[in-house]
């Protein structure tokens, strides 16, 4: 879920008027303290993503699926090329 700017600015303005480490305002708020410090270095929440979307050949993985049922999900993937 997307936290609103006003929460993030707010979030920060506590931390700073009550001399808040980043662990404590993480256990205050309930935020992870990796996000804390995403939110430090760009307040803006992110639109778009860096990268491009993965298309798969469906028709490829419907015959993966055919000829090797047993197969698990991450050879699947790494047979096709996605995460």
């Amino acid at each position: 879920m997307t936290c609103s700017i006003d929460f993030r600015k707010q979030l920060f303005n506590i931390k700073h008027q009550d001399d808040l480490t980043f662990e404590e305002t993480s256990e205050r708020f309930g935020v992870p303290i990796r996000t804390l410090f995403r939110w430090q270095k760009c307040i803006e929440p992110k639109i778009k993503r860096n990268k491009p979307s993965t298309k798969l050949d469906m028709e490829a993985l419907r015959k993966d699926v055919e000829q090797n049922p047993d197969r698990y999900q991450y050879e699947r993937a790494r047979k096709s090329g996605v995460g």
